[in-house]
Order: structure tokens, then C-alpha cells, then sequence
């Protein structure tokens, strides 16, 4: 008998659940016990459109426990605030204030981002004066913020809205980038976009680098880029640019930024939506004499360490060195998957201002990219409980990663940027010069991805809920 434990439930985590839970549940009286600080399944890439008040919070939801309960696992709703590996359990804080230890044999971190909004002053929707939509509350607020609004230009009056990232080191530039473009459509179709100055505010080096350094792909045996798609549609669009800057702080008028030649700069603005700095969820590791090994287990952000290579310089990070299995190397029935991984670096070259203010985009690890290592997470578990050596490989620099930015929800009328790339991280041992297969990398603009990013939402919604059929569906 094994009692396995996955901290945290959403992609990674919550598909790594389903994964254990048709692996070993029923089977030589294995036990399985989720834990998550949320008692509900979000699937984020639709909050872009609850952030612009086309559709509701609810729409991307559903709750978890009936899901674990039809699968035969148990669900603890709290947060997870330590580890003691050597003894084998996880503390936890529940919603009424009191903690519950839960034992496990083999543990799954997974806990997603940390949103650092007090990295940047004056950042978010709760202690600042800028919007989100990382979370369902956020986005709900947000689409309330844009709709005022909307109302004010409604009146006549002529508006400025920032969109993009709001820390030197932030990622998920493509939750931003579907962002703006929503809005720009949104407000066309209001017949308001000439009342609008959209703005970009990037930390990338370039447009289009999304924290994965670019995109290159070929097309007629000619090799384009992805900067070129996202300038031209930014041009089409009307919608100006910032990049490599740093939002140093927010007021209720301006945002403050410090670019890569340390150029000082001020925006005022009417709306902005910035996405803030990740780090890890701050959960403490102690080992079995009441040391704190925090240190010893995570990066500096709190992100645990996993099978990779750390501490190579940039230039001499390549493909072998990113995680293949997502196990830990001190304790070796412990993984981390999803956000909650430290990866051996960056993808996009690290470059600070004259200050030292580090610019650059962090590694995304999100969505396809989080599904994938907790599967190979969870199967590598399974292997385990077996009695068999980990033996599967979820490396992101020999996984895909795919992206359908939405530019607008609508059957009809709509569009999106679908983004294939092979592999995520640059494997320059396998593919040489641009450590991609570009023949395997796309990036198209056209109503189909629109029609794709609609059966994407549902196709989740529909398998994360372990409905008939689930494991039928990529």
C-alpha cells in the first residue's frame, strides 16, 4: 500500500491526480490525497475573455471534491505550509485556522505561482491600483474596471490602457499579449477604438520573445519570426510598444519604468492590466531534527529542485540540462511539476539594467507545458509504487508547447494566433544552430484558432472532470 500526495490542483497538479488516481486507485489498496489551497478547477486560459467581460468566472470552473470523490481520492481544501521529507508528511492550514498532518510515501509539488505583487508598488487589484487576470476574482474585477471604462468613453472621454508585465523578471507574456488584443477588438466592435491609445509594456527583449526566446519558423522555405507576426499585428492593430523595461512602481496616474539602457520613463494611464512576478507558493521544508532546508530544497524563488543541471551560465545552458523525470535529488520520492519546478535557467538571454535591475522574461512552465511534467511526474510515481525506476520524460526541451492567443471570441468574427513550437527550451545538441525543429514550429493568425482556443476550453473542461471518454482526449 502507498499513500501518495499531490500538493496543489491545477494543470499539473490536478491532471497529475487524474492520472495516479486511474493508475493506482483500486489496486493493492493505494491511497491518494490532493491537497489545494482552492476548492475549485480554473482553467486560466480563459480568463482573458472574463477579463473583458465576455464571459463569466463560472464558465471556468467546476468544483473539485465531487470530481476526487467519484475517482476514490481524498480531498483536503487548505494550504500547504511545510514539508518534513524525512518524516514523511505535509502540514497543513485548513479554512477554519487549525492544521492537519497528512503522511504520504510519495509526495507531488505542484502548487502553481506565488503572485508577487508587492514586488512592483502600487501593483494589483487588492494593495494596488492595476488590474489582473490570473485568478477568477481578478478577472471579474477587471472586466468591472474596463467596463466603467468603457462607460466613461462612451461620454466622450478619450482614454489610455497599458497592458503587459509589471516586474523586470515576469512571465506569461502571452496571457498579456491575448489581453490587449481582446481589448482592441472589443472596443472596435463598441465602434470606441478611436477613443483608446492601447500601450505594450514588456520586459522582453523584443516583441513576440514571450520568455521563450522567440520563435522561429519556416514557411516557403523561408524562415520568419515571431517578433515579425506580433509587429505586424500590433501595427494593424494600432497598438504602440514599450519593451525591455521594468515597472519600478505604480500610482493612481502614473507607471514608472526603467528600461535596459536605464532610461527612466513615466505613463500615465487610465486602465492598466500588468501582470506581476511569479515565485513559488512559500511552503517551508524541515528535516527530521527541525532544521529549516528550504534552502536546500528550492531556488531562491522557493521553486523546488528537480533533475536538472543548475548553475550553468547562460550561454552554456543547452537541452540535456532541463528536467527529464521531475524528481528530486535529495529525496527521491518527492517531484515537483508545473510552476512549481526550478528550472536550470532562463530561455531568454538575462539582461539588467545599468542599475543591476534584471529585465528578462522567467521561463514560462504553464498550461500544455504544466500538463505534460505532471504526467510524466505522476507516471514516474506509479513507477515507483511498482517497484520500477523512474522512466518517464517530460523534458521541455523535447516536449512541444503550443499557445492559441485569442485576439477574439467569436465564432463568427473571430481570431487567434495559434503557436506551435518544437521543443520549448533551445536544444542545440539535437537541432543545431536554432535548437528547434522549425519545420515542427508555426505561428498563424486566423479565425480557426479562434474555433481551436473555443474546443480547447470545453475539450479541458470536459476531461478534468474525469467525464466518460477523458482519457480519450490529448
Amino acid at each position: 500500500m502507498a499513500k501518495v500526495v499531490v500538493v496543489g490542483a491545477g494543470f499539473a497538479g490536478h491532471y497529475a491526480s487524474l492520472v495516479l488516481a486511474d493508475a493506482l486507485l483500486g489496486k493493492g489498496n493505494h491511497e491518494l490525497t490532493v491537497i489545494s489551497r482552492v476548492p475549485k478547477f480554473t482553467y486560466i486560459p480563459s480568463l482573458v475573455w472574463v477579463g473583458v467581460g465576455r464571459m463569466k468566472a463560472e464558465e471556468t470552473q467546476f468544483e473539485l471534491k465531487p470530481v476526487y470523490d467519484k475517482l476514490g481520492a481524498k480531498f483536503v481544501h487548505g494550504v500547504a505550509k511545510e514539508v518534513h521529507p524525512d518524516d514523511q508528511y505535509v502540514v497543513v492550514e485548513l479554512p477554519n485556522g487549525s492544521t492537519q498532518q497528512v503522511n504520504y510515501d510519495y509526495l507531488l509539488i505542484a502548487t502553481g505561482p506565488y503572485l508577487n505583487f508587492e514586488a512592483t508598488p502600487g501593483l494589483g487589484p487588492d494593495e494596488g491600483y492595476t488590474q489582473s487576470i490570473c485568478t477568477p476574482p481578478h478577472a471579474t474585477k477587471a472586466a468591472a474596471a474596463y467596463l466603467e471604462l468603457v462607460s466613461r468613453m462612451e461620454k466622450g472621454d478619450k482614454v489610455k490602457i497599458v497592458v503587459g508585465t509589471g516586474h523586470g523578471t515576469a512571465t506569461c507574456q502571452g496571457a498579456a499579449f491575448e489581453y490587449i488584443s481582446n481589448l482592441h477588438n472589443d472596443l472596435v466592435d463598441r465602434g470606441l477604438r478611436d477613443r483608446a491609445e492601447l500601450l505594450w509594456l514588456s520586459n522582453e527583449p523584443n516583441l513576440g520573445d514571450f520568455g521563450i526566446d522567440g520563435l522561429e519558423f519556416r514557411y516557403k522555405n523561408q524562415i520568419f519570426t515571431a517578433s515579425e507576426v506580433v509587429e505586424f499585428l500590433f501595427e494593424k492593430y494600432g497598438i504602440k510598444w514599450q519593451v525591455e523595461s521594468h515597472v519600478k512602481q505604480v500610482d493612481e496616474n502614473r507607471i514608472y519604468t526603467i528600461n535596459i539602457n536605464g532610461e527612466e520613463n513615466e505613463i500615465e494611464y487610465d486602465f492598466a492590466m500588468l501582470i506581476p512576478q511569479f515565485k513559488a507558493q512559500p511552503i517551508k521544508w524541515f528535516d527530521k531534527e527541525g532544521n529549516d532546508i528550504t534552502e536546500k530544497m528550492t531556488n531562491p524563488a522557493g521553486f523546488v529542485k528537480v533533475d536538472a543541471v543548475y548553475g550553468k551560465p547562460y550561454d552554456e545552458l543547452d537541452g540535456p540540462d532541463w528536467p527529464r523525470t521531475y524528481q528530486n535529488p535529495i529525496y527521491k520520492n518527492i517531484f515537483a511539476a508545473g510552476i512549481a519546478f526550478a528550472p536550470p535557467g532562463p530561455l531568454s538571454r538575462p539582461r539588467q539594467a545599468p542599475d543591476g535591475t534584471p529585465i528578462a522574461p522567467a521561463p514560462p512552465r504553464t498550461g500544455y507545458t504544466s500538463e505534460l511534467s505532471g504526467r510524466a511526474a505522476a507516471l514516474n510515481i506509479v513507477d515507483m509504487v511498482e517497484g520500477r525506476e523512474p522512466s518517464h520524460s517530460a523534458s521541455m526541451a523535447e516536449t512541444p508547447g503550443l499557445c492559441v492567443a485569442s485576439l477574439k471570441n467569436d465564432l463568427l468574427t473571430g481570431g487567434a494566433v495559434t503557436i506551435a513550437i518544437y521543443p520549448v527550451a533551445r536544444n542545440r545538441a539535437v537541432y543545431g544552430e536554432y535548437g528547434r525543429d522549425l519545420d515542427n514550429c508555426l505561428a498563424e493568425i486566423g479565425l480557426a484558432g479562434a474555433w481551436f482556443k473555443w474546443m480547447l476550453h470545453h475539450a479541458f473542461l470536459y476531461k478534468l472532470q474525469a467525464k466518460p471518454g477523458w482519457k480519450l482526449i490529448p
